[in-house]
């Protein structure tokens, strides 16, 4: 079992920055891929990011690609998402989630936070 909880989310205006963090702990974080995901309301669940377990394979979704950075430091059993530019659409609840495999499936993930609340306003 993994345990992943989620924190970092808040309040931006439109072209500004949060990091979001997921805290991992229970079994050996270092032997999970690492996703993010958002959710908007009304809306399916969609794949943002994900890392490979040393981070060599990094992915990103086309809408996010230039302005989200992920990252993972498995000496603090931690992921983190570096969200620069925001935009008013970015606004949703952002999941992280392991993974055995990186994958933008969301079916591939084992393990999920509660998520964090994100709001971009305009």
């Amino acid at each position: 079992q993994v345990q992943l909880v989620e924190s970092g989310g808040g309040l931006a205006q439109a072209g500004g920055s949060l990091r979001l963090s997921c805290a991992a702990s229970g079994r050996a974080f270092s032997g999970y891929c690492m996703g993010w995901f958002r959710q908007a309301p009304g809306k399916e669940r969609e794949f943002v990011a994900a890392i490979s377990r040393t981070a060599i394979v990094i992915d990103y979704a086309d809408s996010v690609k230039g302005r989200f950075t992920i990252s993972r430091d498995n000496a603090k059993n931690t992921v983190y998402l570096q969200m620069n530019s925001l935009k008013p659409e970015d606004t949703a609840v952002y999941y992280c989630a392991a993974s055995s495999v990186i994958s933008r499936a969301k079916e591939q993930y084992d393990y999920w936070g509660q998520g964090t609340q994100v709001t971009v306003s305009s």
